[in-house]
């Protein structure tokens, strides 16, 4: 399923601030004029498993930028790294991002995960546009795009 973003969300660009499991940091506002996909997945969920060669074909294409935010996977991060070399993660940005429950989580500066895997997607602007509760579908998310762009004052 495929939503627009709540209302609570909409129109409300927060330039983000993640670090990656590399240490480089990451910043909505480094990504300026890009669709950004920021997706929130656990090492335990079999959808965020399945979901992988999804991100990695949006990454690639160019088209949406992903930033993949790891949540709940215990004490130590490094399950992060070894996760996403064992299922051949490929996009921008891995994070390891803690609890749902740790107060620094990445995930509060985007918007709310109650299960996995969770989406936001970022329009070109910055504004959060949609919100994808479960996994992404590259179509829909295709057509968004381009109902969007068609959409946007020339």
């Amino acid at each position: 399923m495929v939503t627009l973003a709540p209302p609570a969300f909409a129109n409300k660009a927060v330039n983000f601030e993640f670090t990656d499991i590399s240490g480089k940091v990451l910043r909505l506002s480094d990504f300026s004029g890009k669709w950004v996909l920021v997706s929130f997945w656990a090492p335990w969920c079999p959808q965020c498993i399945a979901e992988i060669p999804t991100l990695n074909e949006l990454n690639a294409s160019g088209d949406v930028t992903v930033i993949a935010v790891g949540l709940d996977y215990g004490a130590d991060a490094s399950v992060v790294k070894t996760f996403a070399e064992k299922h051949k993660f490929s996009v921008t940005g891995l994070v390891a991002g803690g609890a749902r429950r740790d107060a620094n989580s990445p995930f509060r500066q985007v918007g709310p995960v109650d299960f996995f895997p969770t989406s936001y997607m970022y329009a070109p602007n910055g504004d959060i546009v949609m919100f994808i509760p479960g996994m992404v579908k590259p179509a829909k998310l295709k057509a968004f795009i381009k109902g969007w762009e068609s959409k946007k004052p020339k």
